[in-house]
């Protein structure tokens, strides 16, 4: 008997390629057996719709767009409670989630790599009653990438949301919050901190917006933690200097960035704030609880390693 896949992709993510791949994939697909259920996402949200209405009635569900494709998939599947294995193909304009594991650009390699059904066991975030596969964010820039028309990142790609980012520099705003966790980091034994941040990201990732390594050093996406970073806002030019200098440097030697890493960390603010989840919108909050829930996720995926 033929297992069976729903296959389902943004055919408008990073300039469309998926059309030219698209034979090839099902047919590597049909060779391995699989009898495959193909779905073009027509609106948003059509991806999480179709992966919770399939999660329990498939053997394989893989799907292919960019960051905001494969949270949707991860979303629907959550909220079904199904175990349901996960095959990604890459094709967006950032792909943060897919470099983070080292998954390989060649879309038909990818695929066929998802067919030697290995399973890599990934932490996913709980953001309250909702899902992310790789980062939750507030403050400066976070709204770039939901903001920033498709056709924009497609020709621009990186560059896309730089220039919409560099319009926000002179309307920094900062957020009052208190911030509780396991372990803060810059003071041992404290596990709460209370500051005005531009900016704040909870991650589980090596890549963030197409640039590597902003999340730290020594990220393991199975080890049960969240990278937490977290910046203050500056006082005058020389502070935002030092603050710049530091997250491009990868130095973690700034009183303006906390970083450091934790299980579940909770965020409380007097005014709403707007949070970013794997770049779509995730609601505007005065108090957000986040948890890492621990190879949560069932990923098709050949290696974690770069070769």
């Amino acid at each position: 008997m033929k297992k069976q896949m729903l296959f389902v992709f943004n055919p408008k993510a990073g300039k469309g390629k998926i059309k030219t791949h698209l034979l090839d994939i099902v047919d590597i697909f049909n060779k391995n057996d699989y009898e495959v259920i193909i779905h073009a996402t027509q609106y948003p949200r059509d991806a999480y719709e179709k992966a919770k209405e399939y999660a329990d009635r498939v053997d394989l569900i893989v799907c292919s767009g960019g960051d905001g494709t494969l949270d949707e998939v991860v979303t629907g599947i959550m909220e079904k409670e199904s175990s349901v294995p996960v095959g990604y193909i890459p094709a967006g304009s950032t792909n943060d989630f897919a470099n983070s594991l080292f998954m390989p650009k060649d879309m038909a390699e990818a695929a066929e790599n998802i067919m030697k059904e290995e399973l890599y066991h990934c932490d996913i975030g709980k953001f309250g009653s909702h899902t992310f596969a790789y980062i939750a964010a507030f403050g400066l820039f976070t709204d770039v990438s939901y903001e920033t028309d498709q056709d924009l990142k497609n020709v621009l790609g990186h560059v896309a949301y730089l220039l919409e980012g560099m319009k926000r520099l002179f309307e920094i705003k900062s957020y009052h919050m208190k911030v509780t966790c396991d372990d803060i980091g810059k003071e041992a034994g404290t596990n709460v901190v209370e500051d005005d941040f531009i900016y704040g990201m909870v991650t589980n990732s090596r890549s963030v917006g197409g640039f590597k390594k902003l999340t730290g050093k020594n990220v393991d996406m199975n080890d049960g933690l969240f990278e937490v970073t977290l910046i203050t806002r500056p006082k005058n030019p020389l502070e935002l200097q030092e603050m710049l200098a530091a997250v491009l440097m990868e130095e973690d030697n700034s009183n303006l960035i906390y970083s450091f890493k934790t299980k579940k960390i909770t965020f409380e603010s007097e005014e709403e704030v707007s949070w970013t989840l794997d770049g779509e919108f995730g609601g505007n909050h005065t108090l957000v609880e986040i948890e890492n829930r621990h190879e949560a996720l069932n990923l098709y995926l050949k290696s974690t390693k770069e070769e």
